[in-house]
């Protein structure tokens, strides 16, 4: 027997008034679920269990057989397992996304939040703004007094590590605020006055950078500061071929997952091309998934475009994610 799991991350919604009062799965044209859902089972899923923070590092962990409540403790320790990053015991380590903000008169902190993906920038961009920011002095001085070291990807999403430090600081997710004012939203609780100031750094380096220049003029958002969330310490989880006899690969786009995928013991194959935006490229995850599935008997298939999609507020593009 052969399995297989798709993921379709955050494509389940409220009916939208852009979309006639129906829900972004209800207003797509997907003749493939739809036929799969006459012919097979449909049900609600909790994957979420009362008392666990929503989201898809949760989320995840539930529909891969890990109970959130028992193993969970942050998001980012997800992550950084997915980044190639190994924590060890007493290092705590954040997400960091490259956000955008606005770059008006007045301090960081009276600032207002744009875009968690600063503005959808991936790719080399990406990385080059990371790198110059940590190989800029003042701001290498600021991290080697803080203890913390960076992890770059080629996408918004990046692995800042501290190697001795606390967990204990309330942070939030950058999608969660956008266009509102930051200053009630920075980290608060312990090693708050650190973290603030390495975001306030970020952004007085980040926005005179010839790159985000260049996508000014171009008419897209500047990638123009840090912003850190999800912390959390290690973690470990137990094996997926122990709990259920069987081995598999596990196909995204995004850290997340492969850092879930790894914890398990599970394959996880890079796929060229892939984002986890609405532009990534779905024929080779294909591919990929049906290589897995050629090797073993299980393949997870993660897409993520219909959660970015969600968390820039664009339903039509939800929409079209799904389709």
């Amino acid at each position: 027997m052969k399995y297989v799991l798709v993921i379709g991350d955050g494509m389940a919604d409220f009916p939208v008034a852009q979309l006639g009062g129906r829900t972004p799965l209800e207003a797509a044209r997907k003749p493939v679920i739809d036929a799969l859902a006459r012919r097979g089972r449909v049900r609600l899923v909790k994957t979420v269990p009362d008392g666990v923070p929503a989201g898809s590092d949760t989320a995840i962990l539930s529909i891969f057989g890990y109970d959130p409540r028992k193993v969970y403790t942050g998001r980012s320790p997800l992550e950084a397992a997915g980044s190639g990053v190994r924590m060890k015991k007493g290092n705590v380590s954040f997400r960091c996304n490259l956000a955008a903000v606005t770059e008006g008169d007045g301090a960081y902190e009276e600032q207002t939040m744009l875009s968690h993906s600063g503005g959808a920038i991936d790719g080399q961009d990406a990385m080059t703004l990371m790198n110059d920011l940590i190989a800029t002095p003042s701001f290498a001085a600021l991290l080697a007094q803080s203890g913390m070291t960076f992890t770059v990807n080629p996408s918004y999403r990046h692995i800042a590590v501290l190697e001795t430090g606390s967990d204990r600081v309330e942070t939030t997710p950058p999608h969660d605020i956008l266009t509102r004012p930051i200053a009630g939203y920075l980290p608060t609780g312990e090693g708050q006055d650190m973290l603030r100031g390495i975001m306030r750094a970020s952004w007085e380096v980040l926005k005179a950078h010839p790159i985000n220049a260049a996508r000014r003029a171009a008419g897209k958002m500047p990638a123009n500061s840090l912003w850190f969330w999800g912390q959390g310490s290690a973690v470990e989880l137990d094996s997926f071929a122990g709990k259920y006899g069987h081995d598999g690969d596990a196909i995204t786009a995004v850290p997340l997952v492969a850092g879930i995928a790894e914890l398990a013991g599970l394959e996880h194959t890079p796929v060229p091309g892939a984002t986890g935006e609405i532009d990534t490229n779905y024929q080779g995850k294909v591919e990929a998934a049906l290589a897995a599935l050629d090797r073993g008997d299980f393949a997870a298939l993660h897409v993520e475009a219909p959660d970015e999609c969600g968390h820039a507020g664009d339903a039509k593009e939800k929409v079209r994610a799904i389709e």
